[in-house]
């Protein structure tokens, strides 16, 4: 009895040539391919009639690691070819390796992404002795353009050089022996009858040596381990997926290609994508003339005979065209004269080419294709609430049915399913917006984006909640995130589903040290619990804890912060602002402590250390708050062109309103700016400038009248605000006139 060991490279149409030729001519007992064991029982799934591209999706999670993994298959696919012909010439087939949520696994998502770091030195050498760029063409110049008559033993010499100088890691070494098992098994149930095994090339070698020898027993399958999870799905893949242009390090670039490759032969394939590429340019209203095609032809065929090519090569039809129709020098190098993605400043001729040979093909599941509980539970969820079309959907929600909606397009936006699109709608937890408009599409990825998603849930609600919580969890101590993540839980219906997420909260707000960040999640989560009845989380007990803990955390960071004088921090005051804000608003019903609060805000006014703007900001925490203060001492304090527009800016920002009330105020701000010199008043004015923004205009006009009322003058408020040009040019003018005159009189010229 005869064992065939296979090495392929993973989408190599040349190898699916050879896996199929031979497995014809062997009619063999056995197939045994390199593929999650796990799923052998459910074969039958596989060959239901499915249009190509699809992929074997496994999802797994234990207390320690998630995983996602893919197992894909496209037509010209060794694997796939085996597990077809295999079956059609009566063989028994079945995957040998270790189940994708295996621990070998655990750095890789892609089971057929060849991991060639193990073998670099050797393609290095390789490639400058066949004087080519990189591995791509090195294996299209010794495999897909050779004939196929030498093709076998061509690909073992490559495969021996290849393993004889890399190392196996431990994975390799795990996985290896445990496919070794099933070949020895099937080759001593397999009696007289052949048995082929098809595997990646890099474990062809190890394979024959480990099968030579050891048990006979079919290996035992993994179990998931106890309180893990995990399962497998076939979902549809797509061309763009495995392409290693768009960052899918499958060893083999230009999906479309190689199917063209497999279905009519390198002339074929070079002919259509010409017609492709083309098309693409003059949709693009880029001119593409007979001449230049002709042109091209003559060029690739020329190419392809100086490489000693038999026939054309991908790299001979993108060299050619690029020759012929790109005349304008290039930025980059072309995509394909070494790996990895497409990179910025490309020609977009030449990206056109790349897409053309990347292709646009998704497969498409058979119906019968059994899928997991969430595809199913959101079918019905889109069916029972009319969003199961295209078009335009606008959702009020003050109504109890598009609430509905809109929470339910909200969980599959969380999840990145993707023809769910909001084109408008509240944007944080005070945002008065009572409207949204989203639009649905039915995008061909859908049921991909929906069968991986199950991984996190049964059902749209718990898959959402699961990662919201992931995305809680990364958010860590970034506040900007955090706060996006609270309002999404909101706007998706999800707020106190989770222990777990408050836990995470509690730990990422109580070890944060951005203040402006935590003042924008303070802002937007007081918001969502005052207010917001609409989404159902006013009063909100997770966004309770996050306010009591915001308001804490706060007052203790900004109660440590020194600096001499500087530009106004807008997002420690805003900081301030929304502490302010949840202590008058919140106090009572979270039990947030106004006494502690007036102290911390009473020693920072006070402290000289303290920046102007903090300590102006918390001079007007105290005061809105009701603490015992005499403003106009407190203004008359930070008297100095240096400091005063800072101070104030902290001032308004949180005491904007008492500011209005206590004219005494403005008469001393008044009284402190006629005072400066030019020089002084120059200094003082951008910050000055900054700190009156809080008044809005209508306030500001209310301010305006006061200073003419302080004057004995009568005339309008209103056109003092609007003034004959830009004030800091004005003043930077009168210095500039006050400067020269003190020249011309040094010089005696006034």
């Amino acid at each position: 009895m005869t064992v065939s060991f296979i090495g392929v490279r993973h989408h190599s149409p040349a190898c699916a040539r050879l896996v199929r030729r031979t497995i014809e001519a062997l009619r063999p007992a056995y197939v045994l391919i390199e593929g999650p064991a796990d799923i052998n029982g459910r074969l039958g799934e596989l060959t239901l009639g499915h249009d190509l591209p699809v992929a074997v999706f496994t999802h797994y999670r234990d207390d320690e690691r998630a995983h996602l993994s893919w197992t894909p298959f496209c037509a010209y696919s060794p694997e796939w070819v085996a597990l077809t012909a295999g079956q059609a010439a009566g063989a028994q087939v079945r995957f040998i390796d270790l189940p994708a949520w295996h621990p070998a696994f655990a750095d890789r998502s892609n089971r057929y992404a060849d991991a060639e770091q193990r073998y670099a030195d050797v393609m290095e050498r390789l490639c400058g002795a066949f004087a080519v760029d990189n591995v791509d063409v090195l294996w299209d110049h010794m495999v897909e353009v050779e004939p196929d008559d030498e093709l076998e033993r061509r690909l073992e010499t490559y495969f021996d050089l290849v393993r004889g100088e890399a190392s196996a890691g431990e994975s390799d070494t795990a996985r290896e022996a445990y496919m070794a098992g099933w070949v020895r098994a099937a080759e001593a149930e397999a009696g007289d009858r052949p048995v082929v095994v098809v595997s990646g090339g890099f474990h062809r070698p190890a394979l024959k040596e480990l099968a030579a020898n050891g048990p006979t027993e079919w290996p035992q399958v993994p179990l998931l381990p106890d309180g893990a999870k995990g399962g497998s799905y076939l979902v549809p893949y797509s061309f763009r997926r495995l392409d290693s242009f768009t960052g899918y390090q499958s060893g083999m670039p230009s999906p479309e290609y190689y199917q063209r490759l497999w279905e009519s032969g390198p002339e074929g394939a070079a002919a259509g994508l010409t017609e492709v590429v083309v098309a693409r340019l003059r949709k693009r209203k880029q001119y593409v003339s007979t001449a230049d095609l002709i042109a091209a032809r003559t060029l690739t065929e020329g190419l392809a005979r100086l490489r000693g090519h038999r026939v054309l090569a991908r790299t001979d039809l993108l060299d050619g065209l690029v020759a012929a129709l790109v005349s304008d020098d290039l930025e980059q190098p072309l995509p394909w004269t070494r790996r990895g993605t497409i990179v910025r400043g490309t020609h977009p001729v030449v990206a056109a080419m790349v897409a053309a040979l990347s292709g646009d093909r998704v497969g498409r599941l058979h119906p019968d294709t059994p899928a997991p509980p969430l595809v199913h539970d959101v079918t019905a969820e889109l069916e029972r609430l009319g969003l199961d079309h295209e078009g335009t959907v606008t959702l009020s929600l003050g109504d109890d049915a598009d609430l509905a909606r809109s929470r339910v397009l909200h969980r599959l936006s969380v999840l990145g399913i993707p023809g769910v699109e909001r084109d408008s709608g509240p944007a944080a937890g005070d945002d008065p917006t009572l409207e949204e408009r989203w639009t649905l599409t039915r995008d061909e990825m859908r049921l991909s984006a929906l069968i991986e998603a199950g991984a996190h849930g049964a059902t749209l609600l718990d898959a959402a909640a699961a990662v919201l919580g992931q995305r809680t969890a990364a958010a860590g101590t970034d506040m900007g995130r955090l706060g996006g993540v609270l309002f999404d839980t909101a706007l998706c219906g999800c707020m106190d589903l989770s222990d777990e997420i408050t836990k995470v909260i509690t730990a990422s707000v109580g070890s944060a040290s951005d203040v402006a960040g935590l003042g924008g999640v303070l802002a937007t989560s007081l918001g969502l619990w005052r207010h917001d009845r609409l989404l159902g989380t006013a009063r909100s007990a997770l966004l309770g804890t996050v306010v009591e803990l915001c308001v804490t955390r706060v007052l203790w960071l900004v109660e440590g912060v020194r600096g001499g004088p500087a530009p106004a921090d807008l997002g420690r005051l805003n900081a301030l602002a929304a502490t302010r804000d949840a202590l008058v608003h919140a106090a009572g019903p979270l039990g947030l402590d106004r006494d502690v609060a007036t102290g911390v805000a009473r020693r920072i006014s006070l402290n000289a250390e303290a920046p102007p703007d903090l300590r102006g900001g918390a001079f007007g925490l105290g005061w809105s708050l009701g603490d015992a203060a005499d403003p106009v001492r407190a203004v008359r304090g930070a008297a100095g062109p240096h400091i005063l527009g800072d101070w104030l800016a902290g001032l308004f920002a949180l005491a904007r309103e008492e500011v209005l009330t206590e004219s005494g105020v403005l008469t001393v701000l008044d009284e402190m700016v006629s005072g400066f010199g030019e020089e002084d008043f120059l200094v003082a004015l951008p910050a000055l400038r900054q700190a009156f923004e809080y008044f809005p205009p209508r306030e500001r006009e209310t301010i305006a009248k006061g200073l003419l009322d302080l004057r004995g003058l009568k005339g309008s408020a209103r056109s003092l605000l609007k003034g004959g040009g830009d004030p800091l040019l004005i003043a930077e003018a009168r210095a500039l006139e006050e400067k020269v005159e003190r020249l011309l009189a040094g010089e005696g010229l006034s």
